[in-house]
């Protein structure tokens, strides 16, 4: 018997198409809505992760700029935070509270520079640091080898790209190379955004060569402490105890990246949330839209009721008759929605991310499978109502209905 009414459905639905197609249509774009913000959201965040996840082990300490512009080891005086630096002094208490981490020194500057021959001047950033610890600091390189002497230098990818420069290439620092040149002894692999420092479109010379070039001895831009023993929030805890004794007047700023990084995934998927909560409201007019269509019918068709009803037919079965057409637009267009929803991420991939590899993943699918099923859920909620509504007709009403 149940069989008859699935028939009817269909045949019901055949019958009203254009009506029926508006219906699945605005359930498609609801499912669309709902599965590509979370498409999006997961894949921005596993963007970032993937961008950060070699900088979660860090610690990077800074000079305090608060306060009134405090200068380092108690010293007075205003200036801006670019001015600030870290003392040797700081630096060693640093080392001693993190051991056995390792604590590494970074100088930094931007300067004029010239690459190749005959090219214009461009502004960089170059870093100094200690030639033992710079693998510590920049473990992969995309091709070379370290620099083991002051007159070497690494560069970023980006930077290497850029410029067309190759291991052996040379670079003129300063105007007119009035700092001597430094020689392209490795390229450093692609590290995306980070907390410590930024090679990609950077020069990394040795710590040697930093402080002999411009006299900067003994007074660093930061500490970054690559945390292997123990957690980065223990870690900042033992420095801030350390060095920022005096609440009043701090010495250091220090960042926690794997913290950092916590808050920044808990905004991503605060800002996912909203986007598909958006989704979901457009899915909810499409369930209103539903509820209208199974109350047209309903009415329209209160006399074949009614004669359904006079020939002994249960109300469950009237019931099951409209419930059947709610589930064949929820289910269809909820399908349709889902399959258009993975093209839409596939292209929103492609071109924001210039990749699809976050797209067929365990969060990016199950993005699909909540809309698809939001979808069918919330048409087969609409369709109750107008269901039950039709199987309590009485039949001698029903009967009389013009």
């Amino acid at each position: 018997m149940s069989t008859i009414f699935w028939e009817i459905s269909k045949r019901n639905i055949r019958i009203h198409m254009l009506r029926s197609t508006l219906a699945m249509l605005g359930i498609i774009i609801g499912v669309v809505a709902i599965a590509s913000m979370g498409i999006l959201g997961n894949s921005v965040v596993q963007v970032v992760s993937a961008s950060l996840s070699s900088v979660g082990d860090s610690v990077i300490v800074t000079p305090y700029a608060g306060g009134g512009g405090m200068g380092m080891g108690g010293g007075g005086g205003g200036g801006s935070s670019a001015d600030l630096k870290l003392t040797d002094q700081n630096y060693q208490q640093i080392k001693r509270a993190v051991a056995p981490n390792v604590a590494i020194p970074v100088h930094s500057t931007s300067e004029h520079m010239k690459v190749g021959v005959g090219s214009d001047d461009i502004v960089a950033m170059i870093y100094g640091l200690p030639t033992d610890q710079t693998k510590d600091l920049l473990p992969d390189l995309e091709s070379g080898d370290y620099s083991n002497g002051n007159s070497g230098c690494l560069v970023g990818s980006t930077f290497a790209k850029d410029h067309n420069l190759k291991v052996g290439s040379r670079i003129s620092i300063g105007k007119d190379g009035e700092y001597g040149a430094l020689r392209v002894t490795g390229i450093i692999k692609e590290r995306g955004m980070s907390f410590d420092i930024s090679t990609d479109n950077a020069i990394v010379a040795t710590k040697d060569w930093f402080e002999n070039t411009y006299n900067d001895q003994n007074e660093y831009n930061e500490v970054v402490v690559k945390v292997t023993s123990g957690d980065t929030a223990s870690v900042k805890t033992t420095i801030e105890k350390q060095l920022n004794r005096n609440t009043k007047d701090k010495t250091v700023s220090v960042i926690d990246s794997k913290a950092t990084l916590a808050s920044i995934y808990e905004t991503f998927g605060t800002v996912t949330t909203f986007v598909t909560a958006i989704g979901g409201i457009s899915m909810i007019v499409a369930g209103v839209s539903i509820f209208n269509i199974m109350m047209m019918s309903v009415n329209e068709r209160i006399k074949e009721i009614g004669i359904m009803r006079s020939i002994g037919t249960q109300k469950k079965e009237v019931m099951s008759m409209f419930i059947y057409e709610a589930a064949i637009i929820g289910i269809v267009g909820s399908l349709i929605g889902g399959f258009i929803s993975l093209i839409a991420g596939y292209a929103i991939s492609a071109l924001m991310f210039k990749t699809t590899q976050y797209l067929f993943t365990v969060t990016s699918m199950m993005s699909v499978v909540e809309g698809v099923g939001f979808g069918i859920i919330i048409c087969l909620l609409c369709g109750l109502y107008p269901a039950w509504h039709a199987a309590n007709l009485s039949p001698i009403d029903a009967l009389r209905h013009e």
